[in-house]
Formats: C-alpha cells, structure tokens, sequence
C-alpha cells in the first residue's frame, strides 16, 4: 500500500509541533555533546575550525555543533531554539536547506578569514543565519505577516546582534557572525517561497 505524506496540508498546529520538538532536539543535543566533551577532557574541541589548514576543511559542518563549554552553550541555546523554531515554521525541509547553506558558508568563510592560530566553534554562526533569513524571508516573499515577524526579531534581538559583529569583542568571532548573517540573507532569497508552490515537498508514494 502507498503511504502519502503530503506536508503541505500541515496545520498551524502540527507545524507548530514538528517545529518546537525539532529545535529542542536540536538544542539538547548541543548539550548532549558538550557534557560529552567535557567528560572526555574537552576531546571535542579540535573539531572547531582552524583556519587555512586543509585538513580542518572536515569540521567545517561540525564545528557548529561543538562548544567551548557550558556558559557557551548556554548563551547560543535560547536564540538558537527561538530563531530556529520561527525559521522552522515556514516548512522543516526549507528550514533544514537555509541550515545547510549558513552552516557550511559561515564554516568556509571562517576557515578562510579568522586569525592564525585561533579554533572557532559554536552555533553562534547558523544563531546571526537565521536572524537574518528570519528578518529578510517575509520582505523576500512579500508575506505580511513574515514581515512582521521580522521586524519583531530585529527589534528585540538587532541591538545584540549588531554588538556580535563588532571587532572590539576579544574572544568572539565576529567573522564567523558576519559572514553566517550574510549567508543567512543569501539563503532567504535562495530558499524563499514561490507562488503556487507548496510550502514543502510534494508528496512521496
């Protein structure tokens, strides 16, 4: 027997739903490798980004996923999950291609551009991503109230995220934010929303 799953027909609710577990799966698993890492002895931490080197061209994905410590994890989990969970709203598989495009251009970026002898790990590259593709998507797709919801996200989170890109913050990567906000502009036009398509898939039989 064929079995359909026509996402498209999704209620507000069931979007709702697929997109909070999603994202706190997300996010306790963040936790999940950083007690793993530092019951290893912070074994983890050589899968951040050393720039240049082309061996280190491997962590370019999993760089997002390790952290230099709870208080890190910590301060990426609550926008990360916010900032996801809106972005995953307007459809999981839309979702999961902006994440992929912000995640290995802010890797490639900051494997290109950080200084020598530095490691960056973190969400905090996909975290500015997805301010900007949440900002940017409802203007890209002229959708009111995306439009809305961005404003709403630029107003309370723009103050932060201008901060973040500041070369002043020791210990920050500030290429790694501005180059995952520019990849997360690129992606809300990339992945956006075209009329008469469906928001997701079409059906698989």
């Amino acid at each position: 027997m064929d079995k359909t799953v026509d996402t498209a027909q999704w209620s507000a609710r069931d979007r709702a739903l697929a997109a909070g577990k999603l994202m706190v799966g997300w996010v306790a698993l963040l936790w999940a490798l950083e007690v793993i890492d530092v019951g290893s002895g912070h074994a983890l931490d050589r899968f951040g980004i050393q720039p240049r080197d082309p061996a280190e061209l491997a962590d370019v994905v999993p760089a997002s996923f390790v952290h230099f410590g709870f208080g890190h994890v910590a301060a990426n989990s609550v926008p990360l999950l916010v900032l996801g969970f809106v972005a995953a709203l307007s459809g999981i598989r839309r979702f999961f291609l902006a994440c992929a495009l912000i995640i290995v251009a802010d890797g490639l970026g900051v494997w290109l551009v950080a200084p020598a002898h530095t490691n960056t790990a973190g969400a905090s590259g996909l975290i500015f991503g997805l301010f900007g593709f949440v900002v940017l998507s409802g203007f890209v797709e002229r959708r009111p109230l995306g439009i809305v919801v961005g404003l709403l996200i630029a107003a309370y989170w723009g103050t932060t995220m201008l901060a973040g890109l500041s070369p002043a913050n020791e210990g920050v990567s500030w290429q790694g934010h501005l180059i995952g906000l520019a990849a997360g502009v690129a992606a809300a036009f990339a992945v956006r929303r075209r009329p008469g398509r469906p928001r997701e898939l079409p059906p698989i039989r």
